[in-house]
């Protein structure tokens, strides 16, 4: 499972070549042009974790749906907080997850994809898949589930592990334990901590 969770969230990020097919499908457009950026990010070097943020940080905003995927990782008790507390959450979620995915970058470059010439329906959302190939040679499957505004609400691993699945095994503790207050200094602890961390030697 820690093999699967790695997988999902730092190989969503791989650096490669992404071939320019995409402009007919605006969902695998959307695919296209996150690869590419994280691409462009690591040409040169991994850089520091505060150069990563900024090189991805605004295409992760223009292609992530974050209040979706809060509100869905939260689930039914979403409705019960405020306004103030439901956009300070958000805001949270949004910058860990930026903090997240630019850490685990670096770690990423080197393996190959393959992002599909056309989506899936998924229900109301469409599902773009890619095919991910590490450098020690795990092969796996990443789908972006990508919603009706053209935004990515969830990434699977093989078809069926969830990234918003795990933000609500992650987020679950503390919502049983102090509801939004506690979700909310859970996720600006956690994302302090990668900020503050050492770089590996």
């Amino acid at each position: 499972m820690r093999l699967m969770r790695r997988l999902i969230l730092a190989l969503a990020l791989v650096a490669g070549t992404v071939p320019a097919f995409a402009a007919d499908d605006p969902a695998v457009a959307v695919v296209d042009g996150l690869y590419a950026r994280f691409d462009a990010a690591v040409k040169n070097g991994a850089g520091t974790l505060k150069d990563r943020i900024d090189a991805v940080g605004p295409t992760l905003e223009r292609s992530f749906d974050y209040p979706a995927m809060v509100r869905l990782a939260i689930g039914a008790k979403w409705a019960e907080f405020s306004p103030e507390q439901q956009g300070a959450i958000t805001e949270a979620f949004r910058r860990n997850f930026v903090v997240t995915y630019a850490n685990r970058l670096a770690r990423a470059a080197g393996a190959k994809f393959e992002v599909t010439r056309k989506s899936e329906a998924s229900g109301t959302n469409q599902r773009v898949l890619t095919h991910v190939t590490t450098p020690d040679g795990d092969d796996s499957q990443i789908d972006f589930v990508v919603n009706s505004d053209n935004r990515i609400q969830d990434v699977l691993l093989n078809g069926n592990v969830s990234e918003v699945a795990g933000q609500r095994s992650s987020l679950g503790q503390p919502l049983k334990a102090g509801g939004a207050d506690a979700v909310l200094k859970f996720l600006r602890e956690r994302t302090d901590g990668m900020l503050n961390a050492k770089p590996a030697p």
